[in-house]
């Protein structure tokens, strides 16, 4: 058993760590250290990083090895939540924006910028409910990316997405910036959904599923492509409407199991880190990064369509055909490409009205 003098002895050197002297008897304030900065890797900002999807989302990119510098920024509680994840250790050094006037400040230097900024879905609301609170926010946060990191990939995930990646193209192109290559808007999460809900119905680990979820990011124009699911199965007619319908409607069945508390925050920031991972090393110059991203596209006869793309230094290097679809999948098809349609002017059009 150890003795009473060797537990004390540990305990002030213990102590000594939390509360270091410097010469003089003078505490070692924070102030005095230095940043030394982190491992090599990319420049990362966070748009909207207070918010339900922002803080789950700053600590997984906290925890990236490809990320040196992280930037938080928001309008609201940004110091606490910087605070809090500064202190994991991890390579990333976080820094903190707070308010409009330190939004330039958080987006010099960015290789990649990440825009979860805006209201949650409410139970009874639609995406278009959320069209004129976020469709101003994008804008904002939108001019700002075009005055101080032009070149910087942009994941926008504020919704609604149908409408929201126009706004910021249209943006952009008023700016002299536009590089569709580099405006992407996130869809993961609907993939991220379809292969847990198929790999329930298959009995497997969804780790080992693959399911192209093409069209857009809303109800009808979400729509999975389960005749091209790896590894290939043939789906019963009912298990088709289950598996599309679930699919569709995931947010739905979040916002209602949350009751008025919220939307889907946790699996949207998982999505969104899962995306972020992939552009951050086609940046590094990884072959082969494929994923399904709502782009400019010329798939459809509409400017803005999501299938699966092929990511590189210079962003979106290769936009995929959609493949061989089944009779429904042509139908739904249809159906997307006609409310996608909408979506779109309606974003445009809030532009250049």
């Amino acid at each position: 058993m150890e003795s009473n003098s060797g537990a004390n002895d540990r305990i002030a050197r213990i102590a000594g760590h939390l509360r270091p002297q410097a010469e003089g008897d003078v505490c070692l304030r924070r102030s005095h250290c230095r940043a030394k900065g982190g491992a090599p890797g990319f420049h990362v900002a966070i748009l909207g990083a207070a918010g339900g999807i922002g803080q789950p989302l700053a600590m997984l990119m906290k925890m990236n090895p490809l990320v040196s510098v992280l930037h938080l920024y928001d309008v609201v509680n940004t110091p606490g939540v910087t605070a809090d994840i500064s202190h994991m250790d991890s390579g990333a050094v976080v820094q903190g924006f707070l308010g409009q006037q330190q939004l330039e400040d958080a987006l010099i230097g960015m290789d990649l910028v990440i825009i979860p900024a805006g209201v949650p879905r409410k139970p009874g609301m639609t995406r278009d409910d959320l069209f004129n609170i976020n469709a101003g926010i994008v804008k904002t946060l939108c001019e700002a990316i075009a005055k101080c990191c032009p070149k910087a990939i942009v994941n926008l995930i504020s919704n609604p997405v149908n409408s929201t990646v126009p706004i910021a193209a249209e943006v952009f192109k008023r700016a002299g910036t536009y590089d569709p290559k580099k405006l992407l808007g996130v869809t993961m999460l609907d993939v991220v959904r379809a292969n847990t809900f198929v790999a329930e119905v298959l009995g497997v680990d969804p780790r080992d599923v693959d399911v192209p979820v093409v069209g857009g990011h809303a109800g009808i124009t979400i729509l999975p492509l389960l005749s091209q699911v790896k590894p290939p199965f043939s789906f019963t007619p009912k298990e088709i409407e289950y598996l599309s319908d679930r699919i569709q409607n995931g947010g739905t069945e979040v916002v209602e199991a949350k009751a008025g508390a919220g939307s889907a925050t946790l699996s949207m920031a998982y999505a969104a880190v899962k995306f972020a991972d992939a552009c951050l090393h086609a940046l590094r110059g990884d072959a082969g990064i494929i994923q399904c991203a709502y782009v400019a596209s010329q798939v459809t006869e509409l400017p803005f369509f999501a299938s699966k793309v092929r990511l590189g230094r210079g962003g979106v290097e290769e936009i995929l055909p959609l493949g061989p679809l089944n009779d429904s999948e042509r139908e739904g098809l249809e159906k997307a490409k006609k409310e996608l349609s909408a979506s779109i002017e309606k974003g445009i059009s809030f532009i250049r009205k």
